[in-house]
């Protein structure tokens, strides 16, 4: 009898359609029945010896919610027996609808119930927490994991057990995942919470990846690249990552259209064996970036989401270097500005912050300038051990991804038919803020704005609290002035100011739309049981 291994996840939902993921134990038909008689069934196919189904349900009603339930081979796996929880449901959208969002990044798997947990409440946790004890109640219609769902460099106690009695943890690479099976490791530990599993259940979900889950500092450099690929345990490392996110995370961002588009799919559907298939795809994606897309566009209503692989996507040689690949970035581009005047807000989902403190942002600048060598080649090799000692690596970092970004963003949110807001969403950075920017000439009609989110579960070290917050000072941002004479970098297009935050926590933001308003609300997971919110603003007043 095949047995639900993991899931059900449900990912994707519009109006009349969704995906639920699952992973059995054995080769099987997996089933989706809702209580309204929708229903959805696909065969499973395999990877590495696991085996997992992406199931299309279909016949849903606008602006419904119906309970579901998934068999396999005609047994029911879920609702698992004796659940706590209320039933799954999968609530589809009426077009005019309110849209409600919930966002974050950098997720450590919580430990088991009552194990001690180093890091604090887990602000998922306290989110299905709240949910099921009002499943009649507010929930956000979609949850945004902007990156580090999983953290393939930061094993728990558990899992470096388990890595222990199956290889040597003394060889490379060490107590982090080595392989596809590992990665697997990481997904039942994180998605495996009662809490966290039931949320995903009945909560949809758009996913993108970030450095942690391959590895810290993923694609910094070219230099570090090549370091890397000299090892002899980096390979399957990048491919086992890229396969276990194609399979757990990628997926699921798809919608029906562009799953039946998808000739990779179609083929590991019919496989008997998919795991050359996949992995040859993460063979292509790891040698030649520029030919695989991970970024991906939805739409809720009025409210058109991109969100942006700020990761694998990278240019890396210094006299080119680009966050986005010249496909890439033409694809944002055109995502962006298509069809003016049919969405009210634009947000763009990038794991790592566009604006950051002016002394961290003049720092990157000033950093890549010296690694591309405009002090010479002894300030070159020195820079170079600065980005990666100090993670310098986001946007700023990018100086002309910088540049085409920000104006990028002033073009769609300027014009007769121009959105209310323009707003990116953003992690990695362990603490959250807004930001917005001042425009030397002439501001866009729609508000812009930074929101940054993190982390979801994960620790705050005083050193990030004190650092950021003296990063945002005028004492700081003379500082960072310096650098950036000291490295010759021209001041960046746009000047930007704090306007909340920084809060630290384990954390989420919520962002409500209403025809051309958005409200943003930022909620920390406390240790004696649930979220608190410590503000909420009208971002668009």
């Amino acid at each position: 009898m095949a047995g639900l291994r993991l899931g059900p996840l449900l990912r994707y939902a519009d109006g009349s359609s969704a995906t639920i993921w699952v992973e059995a134990s054995r080769p099987c038909a997996a089933e989706v029945r809702c209580a309204d008689g929708s229903t959805g069934a696909a065969r499973t196919f395999q990877v590495a010896g696991h085996h997992y189904a992406l199931v299309p349900v279909t016949g849903l009603t606008p602006g419904t919610a119906t309970s579901y339930e998934v068999f396999l081979d005609g047994a029911r796996v879920w609702p698992l027996p004796d659940s706590r929880f209320p039933p799954s449901v999968i609530r589809t959208p009426a077009g005019d609808a309110d849209v409600t969002m919930a966002f974050g990044s950098c997720r450590w798997a919580s430990p088991p119930t009552g194990e001690p947990d180093p890091v604090g409440p887990d602000a998922l946790d306290a989110l299905a927490t709240r949910i099921a004890a009002a499943p009649e109640g507010e929930r956000p219609d979609v949850l945004l994991l902007l990156g580090d769902q999983v953290y393939a460099d930061e094993t728990s106690d558990a899992t470096k057990k388990r890595i222990a009695a199956r290889r040597d943890p003394d060889e490379p690479p060490g107590s982090q995942v080595a392989d596809y099976e590992e990665y697997t490791w990481l997904y039942y530990e994180s998605w495996r919470d009662p809490g966290i599993r039931w949320l995903l259940s009945t909560v949809p979900t758009c996913m993108i990846f970030d450095d942690h889950d391959v590895i810290d500092d993923w694609n910094t450099s070219a230099a570090w690249v090549a370091d890397m690929r000299a090892t002899d345990w980096w390979r399957e490392r990048i491919l086992s990552g890229l396969m276990s996110y194609w399979v757990y995370q990628h997926l699921g961002n798809l919608s029906p259209a562009d799953l039946a588009a998808d000739p990779l799919y179609a083929a590991v559907r019919d496989a008997s064996d998919a795991t050359d298939l996949v992995r040859d795809f993460a063979c292509r994606a790891d040698g030649e970036p520029a030919s695989v897309r991970w970024s991906y566009r939805r739409d809720f209503g009025r409210v058109r989401l991109l969100m942006v692989d700020s990761r694998a996507a990278r240019v890396l040689e210094e006299d080119e270097r680009s966050m986005l690949d010249a496909g890439e970035a033409a694809w944002v581009r055109e995502q962006a500005l298509d069809a003016p005047g049919s969405y009210d807000h634009l947000l763009v989902g990038t794991s790592l912050p566009w604006l950051l403190p002016h002394l961290v942002h003049d720092a990157e600048a000033w950093n890549a300038a010296l690694c591309r060598g405009e002090r010479g080649p002894r300030w070159a090799r020195f820079g170079e051990k600065v980005r990666r000692a100090a993670d310098l690596e986001h946007w700023a970092a990018f100086p002309d991804s910088f540049t085409a970004l920000t104006e990028l963003l002033a073009e769609a949110g300027t014009g007769p038919q121009a959105p209310a807001s323009v707003l990116v969403l953003s992690g990695d950075v362990h603490h959250a803020y807004v930001a917005e920017p001042r425009w030397p000439a002439g501001a866009p009609d729609a508000r812009v704005l930074q929101l940054t989110c993190s982390p979801v579960h994960n620790s705050v070290p005083l050193s990030i609290r004190a650092g950021f917050r003296f990063g945002w000072s005028a004492v700081a941002r003379a500082l960072g002035r310096r650098l950036a004479r000291h490295g010759r970098c021209p001041r960046p297009v746009v000047d930007w100011r704090k306007t909340g935050g920084p809060w630290y926590g384990n954390q989420l933001m919520t962002l409500t739309v209403r025809g051309r308003s958005v409200r943003l609300r930022l909620e920390q997971a406390r240790a004696e049981g649930g979220l608190a919110a410590v503000e909420e603003s009208d971002l668009t007043s």
